[in-house]
């Protein structure tokens, strides 16, 4: 099974592919839609909504994994999000590929083992989990986290079938 997931942001949005071969998890590719931060909000949610086709044409996920919003200090910056967010449902949907969506704290238990994880703990233990020499990118990082829990919660799913 092969699963792209994606952390949204309006600025950066983490996407990473891993491929679930056996019971081994395989990091395929992984990388950040960055979006000139001066253009409108419309423009970049449009060269998000491209970058993201051209990943799923490329990689051929079967199913794609997002992670949800969280409460933002900001509320501006939670309606952004929100936007990107809407952004990476949409391309799924016109893909015709299924969607599951989880928490960040879920995220994070899962990769770390605790849900209040910061981002270097998440990036040390994705590159422990895929054999990476070196963590990707924050964004990346993330959004290689989200795959993970997906492929996890289907082999939790398929175990207790």
């Amino acid at each position: 099974m092969r699963v792209l997931g994606i952390d949204p942001g309006s600025r950066r949005t983490g996407w990473g592919v891993v491929q679930l071969e056996g019971t081994r998890l395989r990091h395929v590719a992984a990388g950040t839609i960055a979006v000139p931060e001066k253009q409108p909000l419309a423009k970049r949610l449009h060269l998000i909504h491209l970058g993201l086709q051209q990943i799923i044409a490329e990689h051929q996920p079967e199913s794609v994994a997002v992670e949800e919003i969280f409460f933002a200090k900001y509320p501006n910056a939670a309606l952004k999000l929100g936007h990107a967010r809407g952004v990476a449902l949409l391309v799924t949907a016109e893909s015709g590929l299924e969607v599951h969506e989880y928490p960040p704290a879920i995220v994070k238990r899962t990769v770390v083992g605790r849900g209040a994880a910061d981002k270097t703990q998440v990036g040390r233990m994705v590159s422990a989990v895929l054999g990476l020499k070196t963590p990707p990118e924050e964004d990346a990082a993330d959004a290689l986290a989200v795959a993970i829990t997906h492929l996890q919660a289907s082999r939790s799913k398929a175990i207790s079938r």
